[in-house]
C-alpha cells in the first residue's frame, strides 16, 4: 500500500511540475550548455568529454529529494539496459551524468552508494539551489533530466525518466 501511495504521489508531483514549472530555458535542438564541475572525489568532469561520440542522460537530482530517490531505480535500470547497447550514430554508446543539487558532500556520496548509481559520472558544486548547473539548465525542480545526442545537442527534456527512454529507444541501431 505504501508503494502505491508513493507512486501516486510521485505521479501527481510530476503532473504538477509539468504544468507549473515547465523548463523554458532549454529547448530541444539547442546545443547543451557546458558543464564542468567536481565529482565526489574532487576531480573536475566536463560534459564535453563525457559526451564525445556518446548519448548522455543528464539527470538533475539531490540526495534530500524524495521523488529523486524514488526515481533512482528507474535511472539505474535505464543505465543497465542501455549502457552496453549499440546506437546508430553514438560510437561510444550511452551513459548517465548525474548532476546533484546537494550541499552536503557526505549525504551526496552516501546517496550515490545507497541507490547504486554505478555509472562513473557524478558532479556537483554543492551549492544546493544556487547550483550553477541548475541555473544554466533552468532547473527549478528536481528530478529533471535531459537527453543529449553524440554531437552535444539536446534531443529531449523530461520530468520523468520513462519519458526519456522512449526517445532513447529510437536511437538504437537497427
Amino acid at each position: 500500500m505504501k508503494k502505491i501511495i508513493a507512486v501516486l504521489s510521485f505521479s501527481i508531483f510530476s503532473i504538477f511540475a509539468n504544468a507549473q514549472y515547465a523548463n523554458t530555458k532549454i529547448q530541444v535542438g539547442q546545443k547543451a550548455p557546458a558543464l564542468e564541475f567536481p565529482n565526489p572525489d574532487g576531480t573536475v568532469l566536463k560534459l564535453s568529454d563525457i559526451n564525445e561520440k556518446r548519448i548522455v542522460l543528464i539527470d538533475f537530482w539531490a540526495s534530500w529529494c524524495g521523488p529523486c530517490r524514488m526515481a533512482s531505480p528507474s535511472v539505474v535500470k535505464m543505465y543497465n539496459d542501455y549502457s552496453k547497447k549499440k546506437f546508430t550514430n553514438a560510437k561510444k554508446g550511452f551513459t548517465v551524468l548525474s548532476v546533484s543539487l546537494d550541499k552536503d558532500a557526505a549525504a551526496w556520496k552516501a546517496a550515490i552508494e545507497a541507490d547504486k548509481l554505478a555509472w562513473p559520472y557524478h558532479m556537483s558544486d554543492l551549492k544546493y539551489w544556487s547550483s550553477a548547473a541548475a541555473a544554466l539548465y533552468g532547473v527549478a525542480f528536481v528530478p529533471q533530466c535531459f537527453l543529449v545526442d553524440e554531437t552535444g545537442m539536446i534531443i529531449g527534456k523530461y520530468n520523468h525518466i520513462s519519458e526519456a527512454e522512449l526517445d532513447l529507444k529510437k536511437l538504437l541501431k537497427k
